[in-house]
């Protein structure tokens, strides 16, 4: 029978081997160095900007490595209220998506602030404001029970199931937490970064809400990140580089998991994860000047605000060439609307029309660097 690294007689009693995992640290240490260095040369207003579309980003994505594909502006528009910021297109937000950001923020916010069975608990509350994971009730701003038979995670058809991983009993969950909780909070001479790579395998195999695990081990993860950095700020997202990595970061889960207590592979695949993470921001800060030149280059021409809209998802890489259509779509208006939204701003200089025409006519930005 498999055993489970929780089941092993010597858990909790986790290691690695610090030669192979010295350069790939020290690498991620730098890498966050610069682009903390880099940012702060930015000014206030890139950065808080540049922040934004990373929080957003970072949102957006541990949700979707869920399966939950929650709206875009709603996140954008949550974030930059919290943030302070004031932003065009600003839109209410759901509740399930208020609460995910809250967590989100809160992690990162106030990394200075102790972990605490009261703020997980809190975190899981905000996740599920209904008390509903889809159609299913589960346990909020409480451990699991186990009522339906013990915490597995499964992938498969009815009766064909496989058993991915089985989490520790419900019975066990208080004195495990009360133990992670207690590490969390301790200060010692593993450096941060790591701590935060233990961290994040450590809460997910203890498992011990109905739902959220995954979402809530990322948070913890960040938090921690930020206590790396003794920055708020957030440039870079974990949870973005792990979606797009989704099958590597399951499969060295369930390998770890599986395995034994040196959890040296999934440390070298937290800290290469890290670093195409912290690479990643490139791409990010990229849009985040083209959108300050781009606006520059607006100043003093009036647009309303289904035009601010739609420029801004052009800027953040809208999938595809830009059509009356598409344009009608995100801008929520009619196709005649959308015409004359187009037009205008051809007349004004922003939008140039492509060779194309008829059924196949689309427009782009002009003068925008993309």
């Amino acid at each position: 029978m498999r055993h489970y690294i929780h089941e092993l007689s010597e858990w909790l009693h986790f290691h690695w081997n610090e030669g192979a995992l010295s350069a790939p640290l020290a690498k991620v240490r730098h890498l966050q160095g610069r682009l903390l260095g880099r940012m702060e040369a930015l000014g206030f207003s890139l950065q808080k900007e540049a922040e934004l579309a990373t929080l957003t980003l970072d949102v957006l994505k541990s949700s979707e490595i869920e399966g939950e594909k929650l709206n875009a502006d709603q996140v954008r528009s949550s974030i930059a209220r919290r943030l302070g910021m004031d932003i065009a297109g600003a839109v209410p937000a759901d509740r399930d998506v208020e609460g995910v950001v809250e967590m989100m923020l809160d992690a990162t916010q106030n990394f200075a602030q102790p972990l605490t069975e009261e703020r997980l608990l809190g975190w899981h509350a905000a996740l599920f404001p209904t008390g509903r994971s889809g159609l299913r009730k589960i346990a909020v701003g409480a451990w699991r029970q186990d009522a339906d038979g013990p915490m597995q995670v499964v992938s498969g058809p009815v009766g064909k199931e496989r058993v991915h991983y089985a989490a520790p009993a419900a019975a066990l969950l208080e004195i495990e937490m009360a133990r992670f909780i207690r590490w969390a909070n301790e200060a010692d001479n593993t450096d941060l970064v790591l701590r935060s790579a233990l961290a994040h395998l450590w809460f997910v195999t203890i498992h011990p809400f109905d739902d959220g695990n995954g979402r809530m081990a990322r948070a913890i993860a960040d938090w921690l990140l930020a206590k790396s950095e003794n920055s708020a700020q957030r440039f870079y997202s974990m949870s973005a580089q792990i979606r797009q990595e989704r099958n590597a970061y399951y499969d060295i889960l369930e390998r770890t998991q599986k395995g034994t207590l040196d959890v040296t592979p999934w440390m070298e695949w937290f800290l290469g994860c890290l670093e195409r993470a912290l690479a990643a921001t490139e791409t990010t800060l990229a849009i985040v000047l083209r959108k300050a030149r781009f606006g520059e280059g607006l100043r003093g021409t009036a647009i309303n605000e289904r035009q601010r809209r739609v420029l801004n998802s052009m800027l953040d890489g809208l999938e595809g060439k830009l059509t009356s259509t598409k344009w009608a779509k995100i801008g929520k208006c009619s196709h005649d609307t959308a015409l004359r939204d187009i037009q205008s701003l051809i007349e004004k200089g922003v939008l140039v029309k492509e060779a194309a025409g008829g059924r196949s006519t689309s427009y782009s930005l002009k003068g925008a660097g993309c």
